[in-house]
């Protein structure tokens, strides 16, 4: 099929989908088949947490004289432009639409609409743009796991900043750009595709007024997590549980939570074959591991995504839980929870034993510390190319990380120098869009990031194939461990050959 064709096929199927004239597995199904190895399409996501510091916000912190000057000065030809993008409701999304953008727009004489959307949604619209070269969209918001699909769409900024000079903004400095993420999210094979825009990723969240009282210290490994969590569990329930988990039936978070147990054991979704190994030696040692804690959640966690997991914290129902840093700024907000100033992050749970690249499928990256970024992008099919690559500069620059940073918090910046940023330093206090939790974040990244295979069948395996037969599992109904996990090798095998 031609590549034209084959973005047609994938614009109508989308479309079908967000329409409801399709169904999930139908859907997950024929978006593998044509390429799109999406790791997040149609699982119902939630509008993930984003705090504003309102305090900071009314002291009209805005970007920089120099940042406002260049863009006087280059944005002058294009003033009267209207630039658009389609994203999902992200931390740097929220934080620019809601407060930043004014500063661009008044500097450079550029509209921009940004459309805060569904992850499904912003997949409907980006395919269908592609697929009709209309360039409605000047900037595209590409999931990680969407980079391959897109990659021929979109410009390498490097190539923008070697064939625009008199365009490039001053200090942008692509380089620091976290390797890590660079190399997790924005790259496909020799192509950038876009630059790292969004890093959502795993770090152990904890309740340090329980875990002081019962005489816990903060969980180094996962056994310690189990224990302190069953501690917890049986001294003050059943109001009080240690952990909470996202272990929705058929959701995507299931999938999410059970991959971060696996790696920790030494485990790998694909071994060096191409092969499922989720039912070896490992991968049974992580599901028994995996059951047991559930154990000691409180009821109802096999209704709960990631939603219901941070209300759980946010609520004071749990006591800790492996999942999204972006959470933490959140839980620091009095006006929104029941902890503000009760929750301290740390690194996850060192792995018992960690599976190295080579020996996995699909490049596959075993960690605990499971991300899930995004990048942003200029559209070839744009109309405005030039002015959107002047956006884009200036909304991944580090002095509007900082801001973003300062002003919401949540989950990471993607810049090394922001983490060090003196604004987003004096920011690490109790409150609502703390970033007292970012040291954590960026050692997460740099040493314990998790990153799941790249293949078009994924969509399926991640999103349906695998929580779907842990569902049953954990329900009681789907076999033993080793039937369930031989069960998705077979389910596997055959979504591979077909």
């Amino acid at each position: 099929m031609k590549e034209k064709d084959r973005k047609f096929y994938l614009a109508n199927i989308t479309d079908r989908f967000v329409r409801g004239q399709m169904d999930r597995r139908s859907f997950l199904g024929a978006a593998g088949k044509l390429g799109l190895g999406a790791t997040a399409l149609g699982m119902g996501m939630g509008s993930r947490p984003f705090v504003m510091n309102k305090a900071l916000a009314q002291e009209q912190m805005q970007p920089s004289a120099e940042v406002i000057s260049w863009l006087k000065e280059v944005g002058k030809p294009f003033a009267g432009t209207t630039l658009k993008l389609a994203t999902e409701s992200t931390p740097p999304s929220n934080a620019i639409n809601s407060q930043l953008k004014k500063y661009f727009e008044e500097a450079t004489g550029i509209k921009v609409e940004i459309e805060v959307l569904p992850l499904e949604q912003v997949l409907q619209k980006l395919t269908l743009d592609v697929a009709s070269s209309l360039g409605t969209y000047d900037l595209y918001y590409i999931d990680q796991s969407w980079a391959a699909s897109f990659s021929q769409d979109v410009f390498d900024p490097r190539e923008q900043i070697e064939a625009k000079p008199d365009l490039a903004m001053p200090n942008y400095n692509i380089d620091d750009f976290m390797p890590a993420l660079v190399d997790g999210i924005s790259k496909y094979e020799d192509r950038w595709v876009g630059v790292p825009y969004d890093i959502p990723i795993f770090i152990m969240i904890y309740r340090k007024d329980i875990y002081e009282k019962l005489g816990l210290k903060a969980p180094t490994t996962f056994e310690e997590l189990y224990t302190n969590s069953a501690t917890i569990s049986k001294e003050m329930g059943p109001n009080m549980f240690g952990y909470a988990g996202q272990m929705k039936s058929g959701h995507y978070a299931l999938e999410c939570e059970w991959t971060s147990m696996l790696w920790g054991h030494g485990g790998s979704i694909f071994n060096a074959d191409k092969q499922f190994s989720g039912n070896d030696e490992q991968g049974l040692a992580a599901l028994d591991y995996y059951t047991k804690l559930k154990a000691i959640m409180p009821p109802g966690v096999d209704q709960w995504t990631w939603d219901g997991q941070g209300q759980a914290i946010a609520q004071g129902v749990a006591a800790s839980m492996l999942s999204w840093g972006e959470f933490f700024p959140y839980f620091d907000d009095p006006t929104q929870t029941k902890v503000s100033g009760l929750c301290e992050a740390v690194i996850p749970p060192q792995p018992i034993s960690l599976r190295m690249p080579d020996q996995c499928g699909y490049g596959e990256i075993p960690g605990v510390g499971h991300q899930g970024g995004s990048s942003l992008a200029v559209s070839k099919y744009s109309k405005a190319p030039d002015a959107a690559w002047i956006f884009m500069q200036w909304a991944t620059c580090a002095d509007t990380q900082a801001l973003i940073t300062t002003l919401g918090g949540g989950t990471g910046p993607t810049r090394t120098s922001v983490y060090d940023d003196p604004r987003v330093k004096a920011n690490a206090r109790v409150g609502a869009g703390t970033t007292r939790h970012l040291p954590v974040v960026r050692e997460t990244i740099d040493k314990y990031m998790g990153s799941e295979p790249d293949l078009p069948e994924w969509a399926q395996i991640s999103s349906d194939t695998i929580p779907v037969a842990l569902g049953k599992y954990f329900a009681g109904s789907g076999g033993s461990a080793k039937e369930t996990m031989d069960g998705i090798a077979q389910q596997v095998g055959e979504i591979l050959k077909g």
